[in-house]
């Protein structure tokens, strides 16, 4: 990988949805080196903290945000078996697709809904500055069955801003759903990024 294909001090930059998309379609052919190589530990700390809460592995996840599929491997590694995989860059997806861990494979076009129903979702470092805006998490939860079971992640940038939080607890303080679990972690700990891992039951 030559230094000038690095993305990683591009990523947490605010923008656009279409520069988003961009960003990451450029970003596809080097982005597993390149996280990798900085240790990236989310999509296994969040499949294992999902595994813990969904008694029946058989459940249908929804991998929102899957990228080039780490994600979905970490999944199937913690004992998934039925994957769905959306994303907004086409890219990733084709990436995503070689690993042959989804059922399904979903573009996200734009700002069109994201639509679906499901017992188990996950996230991983998904929402954030350049990243999807926290309003995801509201689609997120309501693409949940009741009782359905939501992981995700906010890295230090992401925890810095408190528009983030401050809608997480607005959904556990009314009751709408129920924080099971939160950790603070590993994100990417050769550039010392750490998350905050949660799962989130809808009531």
């Amino acid at each position: 990988m030559r230094m000038n294909d690095t993305y990683l001090d591009k990523a947490y930059s605010p923008r656009e949805i279409d520069g988003t998309r961009r960003l990451y379609d450029a970003w596809s052919p080097t982005y597993e080196a390149e996280i990798i190589a900085n240790g990236y530990a989310a999509p296994a700390r969040c499949a294992e903290a999902l595994a813990d809460f969904v008694e029946d592995t058989a459940t249908p996840v929804l991998d929102f945000g899957c990228g080039t599929g780490l994600s979905g491997l970490a999944l199937r590694k913690a004992g998934f078996q039925t994957i769905d995989g959306m994303d907004m860059s086409p890219e990733m997806l084709a990436q995503a697709k070689e690993k042959d861990v989804y059922r399904t494979l979903t573009l996200i076009e734009g700002d069109a809904p994201v639509t679906g129903s499901y017992g188990a979702i996950a996230a991983v470092g998904v929402i954030g500055t350049g990243e999807a805006p926290i309003s995801i998490f509201d689609r997120l939860l309501q693409m949940l069955d009741h009782g359905g079971k939501l992981t995700f992640s906010l890295n230090d940038h992401a925890l810095a801003d408190p528009v983030n939080t401050s809608r997480i607890n607005e959904w556990l303080d009314c009751g709408a759903a129920r924080l099971l679990f939160m950790e603070y972690g590993d994100h990417l700990p050769e550039i010392d990024i750490r998350s905050n891992v949660y799962v989130i039951e809808k009531a």
